[in-house]
């Protein structure tokens, strides 16, 4: 275990030792590449978003189909659980329009 240990160590400090050299400046991007990036970005969150809120309306209507005595207490968690997917998306955007 000890090894282990050590060389994890040993390839740390090298690693660190390596890329410790300074590094020429990357270019900036271009005003086209920043706009494809946030384009893809805020797909990426939506489709994300739009599943992950699909999949907890199911299950609660499920729950609610099995179970209808414990639709309030279904629909009020599903109800926070899609705000804070929707919050995700909503901060991608925030994001995106910081950056760019």
């Amino acid at each position: 275990m000890k090894k282990i240990a050590l060389l994890a160590l040993a390839f740390v400090m090298t690693a660190t030792a390596a890329f410790a050299e300074g590094a020429a400046a990357a270019p900036a991007a271009s005003g086209l590449t920043a706009a494809v990036a946030a384009l893809f970005a805020i797909a990426i969150a939506a489709f994300g978003g739009s599943i992950g809120m699909g999949l907890s309306i199911s299950r609660a209507v499920e729950g609610i189909a099995r179970n209808p005595e414990a639709s309030g207490k279904i629909m009020t968690t599903m109800i926070i659980g899609l705000a804070l997917i929707e919050s995700l998306a909503i901060y991608t955007l925030v994001i995106i329009f910081i950056k760019a």
